[in-house]
């Protein structure tokens, strides 16, 4: 058997972890091997030490049979190895030419020649139909843009052993189709590849080995047709999982936030449109937005939270108009907020644990005292936290929050706006990029906020998360609301054409 990856017995350290313990993997030429396992299991860090990223205690690679030593990814890329991360490496004011180029460029007499990089990379985005602008800046361009240079840049440097990490957590169901097609036909030229992913359907669809990992140990490597899906969760996470909530019925109460006719107009670029939007939200009921990512949703919710105060229209939270409040004031009065990107909005990431979990409170009687900060009850707040939401982490309270899993990243911030004073939770893609076990513990905080009696605004690409613990769909296209559905009285199918644009309907106030 010709393995063009051997990685043997690889132990990788982190103060107070072993991400790595131990572990295997061997990657054969011409195949797609998934890499699984839950938030934290080591995946991330294994595929890192084959890049060059780290450098293991133990163990040994070999590249096409001969032991290696890859010290950076210089080393990592003259082997032919390429990795597109799970948060791309892109430098935003830079074309997309120019991303491609850095680090492999061509020059002549001291300067950049960039007209044979331009015609191989039009080549490259022309065979695998990925219709790149070379001159758009990276900053213009959409998320599944973005990673589709991210793929070339490794196409680009000739790279035969490609690793994409968690490549599908940000694409919309059509990107990811595609993508799929890509790798398909990437290993068809010969290529290998390592995945790693939480989506198990994604891994039955292409994938032909699956390894996984759990707490940094290798658990098992079989061949994906021999597993059903429900083997690989159990796999996985250690035990059997349950993905399939039920509602039960629930009167609605006081009505908690009432939008009216909130309207955006697009200055800046990338920034959409709102066009007269209006719904209620109710305590005990789980209103979710749907749609297809970049149809206005998050400019609603950086409206409703104050993030984008330039819409009109009215803002009514407990009764009270808030459109023209702080976002301090609407957050010490009702709202709590999980942010669709965890990095730039929800976390300060050179912060520690105990200082991220107490930034929504610290100025509060509780932590403060005459302006002095007690960090002692900081820390035993952040200890609670840790315990009760089950958020992993090397040092507990001094962890850096930089160096936690993205899973683990997600449940602090979870911690943080579920533990403080609230009855309207916003959730964006909570669940993004998560495995099976992290989406079922935070499904599970979900619901039990909404029957509690908070209001539960959900924003969620996934069509199972949107049809599975909702209560009520309101569908955005354009920057408009298209229709209003009963989850149990639709299907996929019929919320995917309103997602598309292909159906619509007049929206109610939801009273």
């Amino acid at each position: 058997m010709e393995y063009v990856i051997e990685m043997l017995n690889i132990t990788k350290e982190f103060p107070g972890i072993i991400a790595n313990d131990d572990v295997t993997l061997k990657l054969r030429k011409g195949e797609i091997h998934a890499l699984l396992g839950e938030n934290g299991a080591g995946k991330s860090t294994l595929m890192s030490v084959l890049f060059g990223l780290y450098a293991q205690e133990a163990g040994i690679i070999k590249v096409h049979g001969n032991e290696v030593k890859i010290e950076d990814p210089n080393d990592a890329n003259r082997y032919g190895i390429g990795m597109v991360h799970q948060h791309f490496k892109l430098v935003q004011n830079f074309t997309v030419l120019e991303n491609i180029v850095l680090g492999a460029e061509d020059t002549q007499n001291g300067l950049l020649k960039l007209s044979d990089a331009r015609k191989k990379v039009l080549e490259l985005s022309e065979r695998y139909n990925f219709n790149i602008n070379p001159d758009a800046k990276i900053e213009e361009i959409s998320v599944g843009m973005q990673q589709r240079v991210e793929i070339i840049k490794m196409l680009y440097r000739d790279n035969e052993i490609l690793i994409f990490d968690e490549p599908t957590a940000v694409l919309t169901p059509q990107e990811i189709d595609e993508l799929m097609l890509i790798f398909k036909q990437m290993v068809s030229e010969g290529k290998s590849i390592v995945f790693i992913t939480h989506k198990l359907d994604e891994i039955k669809q292409v994938s032909d080995r699956v390894t996984v990992l759990r707490k940094g140990k290798h658990v098992s490597t079989a061949d994906v047709k021999d597993l059903s899906v429900e083997e690989m969760s159990e796999m996985m996470v250690g035990r059997k999982i349950n993905l399939n909530f039920t509602l039960d019925p629930k009167e609605k109460g006081e009505k908690v936030l009432s939008v009216r006719n909130l309207t955006l107009s697009s200055k800046g670029f990338g920034q959409k449109e709102l066009k007269n939007i209006s719904f209620d939200i109710h305590a005990g009921e789980i209103l979710c937005i749907a749609g297809i990512e970049g149809n206005g949703q998050s400019e609603l919710v950086y409206t409703i939270t104050g993030l984008n105060p330039e819409a009109t229209g009215e803002i009514i939270l407990n009764g009270e108009d808030v459109a023209t409040k702080s976002i301090r004031y609407r957050n010490t009065h009702g709202i709590s907020h999980i942010p669709e990107d965890r990095h730039k909005y929800g976390l300060v990431l050179d912060y520690t644990l105990e200082e991220n979990l107490a930034l929504q409170t610290y100025f509060t009687k509780e932590f403060n005292n005459g302006g002095f900060l007690n960090f002692d009850k900081m820390r035993d707040y952040a200890q609670e936290l840790i315990e009760q939401f089950d958020i992993r982490s090397g040092q507990g309270p001094i962890t850096k929050a930089r160096s936690m899993s993205g899973g683990n990243q997600q449940k602090a911030i979870l911690a943080r706006e579920m533990k403080r004073e609230h009855n309207l939770l916003i959730a964006v893609q909570p669940t993004r990029g998560l495995d099976v076990g992290a989406i079922e513990y935070i499904h599970s905080q979900i619901i039990e906020a909404r029957n509690e009696g908070k209001a539960v605004l959900l924003i969620s690409l996934e069509l199972s998360e949107v049809m599975g613990i909702s209560d009520r769909i309101i569908v955005m296209y354009e920057g408009q609301a298209v229709g209003e559905l009963d989850p149990h009285l639709t299907d996929e199918t019929e919320l995917g054409l309103y997602m598309s644009g292909a159906k619509r309907s007049e929206v109610s106030y939801g009273n």
